[in-house]
């Protein structure tokens, strides 16, 4: 009987997903070069959200109750092509995936600097779910890797980008994911790091863990406590002026990242609160991109003294 009932439950969940309103963006929209839309969804992913509600977006670009993965390609011109290329993470406190400036704004920066982007619409971890947009994640860097190789893409030279709870999803990304598959880089806006309960973004720590999260799991996915040797250089960007995730969120992060001896800066500037990445009106607009074009400009310089050291190596 209990077989009977699964199995009926499990025909309903199917009934309910294909059912589901799911939404995607023009390239008129976004500004993108190219759409993926459903590079996966609830019944193809290795793991679900369990989401059954319709997908929303509101007037300023802001998804929510998501159930489907899409891609928003950004392609560096081939004159200008780093061979970097950029996975993007949106913010929204896992509860929301605000695309517009945290995901399509700052993408068209990646590409006017060369660098290919991909701006990841993910599906959000509902109340519990933490495994889901991590693997939305990976395969974002994953498909950045393999395909990106036609747009000048070198698959060794593939970072991050995250904003507030994008900002954790990458750096999730960079300390969870195995050595071999991790990004180049992590660039890091404003980040919600610890679960530390005066230092940080609860709500997002509740989508992320669900509501009766325990005091281990939150010290676990708390990501100063994640970092290695292995992590990727990191930039981080942030106010100290910013009330929603507090500054000594990314100084965890960086004092673990210097503990651990990788590469790391950090920038923090006097004003402008939470949430300005892609916002030209931020007062320090200017400085943050020089900040960040320098810092890619780095790690590009590393990337390929390393692969002229591998070719002389393979010559002997």
């Amino acid at each position: 009987m209990k077989k009977i009932f699964m199995m009926i439950a499990a025909a309903t969940m199917a009934i309910n997903a294909s059912a589901q309103k799911t939404i995607t963006l023009s390239i008129q929209e976004s500004g993108a070069d190219q759409i993926i839309t459903n590079f996966w969804n609830n019944e193809k992913a290795p793991h679900s959200n369990c989401e059954t509600r319709d997908e929303e977006i509101n007037a300023r670009k802001h998804f929510s109750k998501t159930s489907q993965t899409d891609f928003y390609i950004y392609k560096a011109d081939p004159a200008k092509a780093t061979g970097q290329g950029i996975v993007v993470l949106p913010g929204g406190g896992y509860s929301k995936v605000c695309i517009a400036h945290e995901g399509f704004e700052i993408a068209k920066f990646y590409r006017d600097l060369g660098i290919t982007a991909v701006v990841v619409k993910y599906r959000l971890p509902n109340l519990g779910h933490k495994e889901v947009p991590l693997e939305d994640a990976q395969a974002a860097l994953k498909f950045l890797r393999t395909k990106g190789k036609k747009w000048g893409v070198d698959p060794k030279q593939v970072g991050i980008c995250g904003s507030s709870a994008g900002g954790h999803l990458a750096a999730y990304t960079s300390t969870f994911t195995p050595d071999k598959d991790k990004p180049a880089f992590s660039v890091l806006f404003y980040p919600v790091i610890t679960g530390t309960t005066w230092a940080t973004h609860q709500n997002t720590f509740q989508y992320l863990l669900g509501k009766d999260r325990t005091k281990n799991e939150q010290e676990y996915y708390s990501l100063e406590n994640r970092v290695t040797t292995t992590t990727p250089p990191t930039i981080l960007l942030l106010s100290d002026d910013d009330l929603t995730v507090p500054p000594i969120s990314s100084i965890l992060y960086y004092e673990a990242l210097k503990a651990n001896g990788v590469p790391a800066t950090m920038h923090i500037y006097p004003s402008g609160g939470h949430g300005w990445c892609g916002h030209k009106e931020f007062k320090y607009d200017k400085q943050y991109k020089d900040a960040l074009a320098d810092f890619l400009k780095i790690q590009s310089k590393k990337a390929a003294e390393a692969n002229a050291k591998k070719a002389k190596k393979s010559k002997k």
